[in-house]
Parts: C-alpha cells; sequence; structure tokens
C-alpha cells in the first residue's frame, strides 16, 4: 500500500507511526530533512489520522517553507565547504580540485554527488583526525577510534571505550565551529556528562566555545538539506 499524503502543490508524503503508548494523534516536523511524522495510537483508524494531517495543512506548508526546501548536488550547485559557499563545476582528470570559490569534481555527471560526497568524508576525516589528536593530547587522555557517519540527531558521540563518532557534515561548517565539536566530544573522555566540570574541560581546550556552539543550534539544521546522493 502506497504511504499516504497531503495532496496539493507541491503533495506532501506521510509517515505513519504506530504507538503503543500514544494517547491522541501527534505530528512532528523533522527540521533536519523535513521528514513529516503522524503519530497514531494502535487502534486508532489510519483515515482519522490523515483526516487530522489536513487539518493540519496551513501549519505544515508554513513549518515547511520556513525550513526551506533540498538542495540537490550537482553541476552548478553551491554548497558551504568549511563556511564559505563554493560551486560545483566539471572537472578534469582525476581528482577533485578546490578553488577560491568553486570545487572540481570530475567524471560522468550522474556520480558528481556520490564522488563529492567521497571526498567531503575524507576531508572531514582528515580535519577531525587532526582535531581530536590535539585536544586529546591537551586533555592527557586518548581516544580508541574515531569513526564518521551521516547522523540526524547529534554532530558527536563518545562511548565508554573512548570511541568518538562525528558527523561527516562537519567539514561543511566554519573551522571553529569543527573544533568545537571535536573539544567538546574529546572533553567526554575526562567528563561522561554534561557537568560544569565538563564545560570546564571544553573551555580549557578549546577556549571560549559559546560562539561556536550557537552557530551549530542556529545553522546546523541546513547543512541537512544539501543531499549527496
Amino acid at each position: 500500500m502506497p504511504d499516504p499524503f497531503l495532496p496539493g502543490n507541491p503533495p506532501i508524503p506521510l509517515i505513519l507511526r504506530r504507538s503503543a503508548r500514544a494517547r491522541r494523534i501527534s505530528l512532528r516536523i523533522s527540521q533536519l530533512d523535513g521528514r513529516v511524522t503522524l503519530t497514531l495510537p494502535k487502534r486508532l483508524q489510519e483515515a482519522e489520522g490523515i483526516a487530522f494531517a489536513r487539518e493540519k495543512e496551513e501549519w505544515i506548508r508554513k513549518h515547511l517553507e520556513t525550513r526551506g526546501a533540498d538542495i540537490p548536488i550537482g553541476i552548478g550547485a553551491e554548497f558551504p565547504l568549511g563556511g564559505r559557499m563554493v560551486q560545483v563545476i566539471q572537472g578534469q582528470g582525476r581528482r577533485v580540485q578546490l578553488g577560491d570559490d568553486t570545487i572540481a569534481v570530475p567524471g560522468r555527471e550522474d556520480r558528481v554527488a556520490a564522488r563529492l560526497a567521497a571526498h567531503l568524508k575524507e576531508l572531514a576525516r582528515d580535519r577531525l583526525a587532526g582535531a581530536c589528536d590535539d585536544y586529546a593530547a591537551v586533555l592527557g587522555r586518548p581516544y580508541s577510534k574515531l569513526t564518521l557517519r551521516d547522523t540526524r540527531s547529534r554532530w558527536g558521540s563518545c562511548t565508554s571505550d573512548g570511541g568518538l563518532m562525528f558527523s561527516w557534515r562537519l567539514i561543511l561548517t566554519p573551522p571553529e565551529v569543527l573544533d568545537y565539536v571535536a573539544a567538546h566530544e574529546v572533553a567526554h573522555l575526562a567528563q561522561m556528562n554534561h557537568s560544569p566540570a565538563f564545560w570546564a574541560e571544553v573551555e580549557r581546550i578549546y577556549g571560549p566555545y559559546k560562539d561556536a556552539r550557537r552557530w551549530l543550534r542556529q545553522n546546523g539544521s541546513d547543512l541537512h538539506r544539501y543531499r549527496f546522493k
């Protein structure tokens, strides 16, 4: 059975979720990817949930317009890299090349997004590994491994065994923001919490962090609008 949607221009797909704990219908719009999720009590008819979404259609469209449309990456598209906008152009040879305000990606046009994403992940790994090495040395505690993902709920994490995980999209942010997130997760090697002692460690190894933290809160969700597929 196809997924339900709200007709209109454009149509809005709805993701239906059933919850045994839900007592009423709830509606959530993800600011990261614009997905509209409708959660229904276990025994409620699907038609009632869709009718509820229709009643809220004006509210849904307003929020989606505020978020902005997704931006598919291809030749001619623009996206932020290290906090500055660059335009994707057709490249020559075998290597992705970064110019002052362009990034040249060689190969077939239908492979540009995937090839660019792979290149950005390499850049992100190099930058994050360097930053984490530096902050771990200042902290006096080593980390065990570093992994990258395209996470939606968090920009980084630290496990109890010293493993660090980051979103590769941090390479899109200004350098000081990437460094802040690296320092934040490294500080968890000493303090697995968000206590005053933890924030003191962040400030000790990174310096004043509030501006970088504010930037991420205000602008981070927009980075998920860029579609490298």
